[in-house]
C-alpha cells in the first residue's frame, strides 16, 4: 500500500508495532530483512516500536529497524506511549540525518586506552566511515544521540585529547555532510562533580545499565552510588520524566538488589 503512493513529496514510511515474533507468512528472519531494505532503497522507511514481554524478540525489533532507515523504541507503561505517538511522532516519521555516523580518533600520546559504552551492535569499521554505501544510523527531528566512551590518560600528558568527526547525508537532497572538531585535555572538568549535570546523569545511566548486565566494569559500583549521583543532579536539570522515571528505576532496583 506505501509503495503505491510512494511519492518524493511525501513522507513514505511504515510503523510496525510488534512483538518481533513472526508467525504469519514468510517468516524467515533474513527473507524479511532483505525485503525490508529493498523497500527502503526504493524510499519506505520502517520504524518500529516493540511491545510485550517474555518471547519478546528485541533483537529483531532493532535489525527491522536499521536496515529500514527508522527508529526503534519499546513501549512499556502509557507514558511512554503518549511519549512515542504524541510528543515524539514527528521526530519518528521525519529524518533529518540518514546514515549517521561519529568517528572519534582518539591521541595515543594522551590516552593510554578507551573503551565504547553501549552501541556496540552499531560499530562501524574506521575503513568505512566514508563509505557511503556502508548502513549506519538515523536521527530524526527533534531527537538527539549520545554515546559515552570511558578513558584512561596517560599521566602529566596534555594536548589534543581525541578529533571527532559526524559524517550524515541529508534524506531530502542526498548531499552528505562531514563535520569535525578537536577536543583537548584541558576542556575536561577537573572532576566527575564538575561536570555538566546532563553529563553526570548520562554517566549514572551508563553505570546503571553496567550493573544490571553484571559487568566486569561495575564491580566497585552499586544501585545507591547510581541514585546518590542521579538525586543529586536531578535539581540541576528541567523536571522532566525521564530524570523522574530513572529515579524511580533506580530505587526500586536497590531494592530488589537489597
Amino acid at each position: 500500500m506505501a509503495r503505491e503512493d510512494l511519492s518524493p513529496e511525501r513522507i513514505n514510511g511504515l510503523i510496525l508495532l510488534s512483538d518481533g515474533v513472526a508467525n504469519v507468512g514468510n517468516t524467515a528472519a533474513e527473507s524479511i530483512l532483505k525485503s525490508v531494505r529493498d523497500n527502503s532503497a526504493d524510499g519506505v522507511t520502517l520504524s518500529t516500536v516493540g511491545f510485550g514481554m517474555g518471547n519478546f524478540n528485541d533483537v529483531l525489533m532493532e535489525r527491522l529497524a536499521n536496515d529500514g532507515d527508522g527508529t526503534y523504541a519499546y513501549v512499556d507503561t502509557l507514558n511512554e506511549a503518549r511519549r512515542i505517538f504524541v510528543e515524539n511522532l514527528t521526530g519518528t516519521l521525519y529524518l533529518i540525518a540518514r546514515d549517521a555516523k561519529v568517528q572519534v580518533d582518539f591521541n595515543p600520546e594522551v590516552v593510554s586506552r578507551f573503551r565504547l559504552l553501549g552501541y556496540e551492535n552499531r560499530r562501524v569499521a574506521d575503513r568505512d566511515f566514508r563509505n557511503d554505501a556502508v548502513d549506519a544510523g538515523e536521527v530524526g527531528s527533534g531527537h538527539n544521540v549520545t554515546a559515552l566512551c570511558e578513558l584512561k590518560l596517560l599521566p602529566g600528558a596534555e594536548g589534543r585529547l581525541a578529533t571527532v568527526n559526524v559524517r550524515y547525508e541529508d534524506p531530502d537532497t542526498g548531499e552528505v555532510t562531514e563535520i569535525g572538531r578537536d577536543f583537548y585535555r584541558n576542556q575536561l572538568s577537573a572532576t566527575f562533580a564538575a561536570a555538566s549535570p546532563r553529563f553526570q546523569l548520562d554517566a549514572a545511566v551508563a553505570e546503571y545499565a553496567e550493573i544490571l548486565r553484571e559487568s566486569f566494569w561495575s564491580l566497585e559500583s552499586s544501585m545507591e552510588g547510581v541514585r546518590a549521583v542521579a538525586g543529586r543532579v536531578s535539581g540541576f536539570l528541567p523536571d522532566g520524566p525521564d530524570v523522574t522515571e530513572f529515579l524511580y528505576l533506580v530505587t526500586q532496583a536497590a531494592l530488589i538488589a537489597g
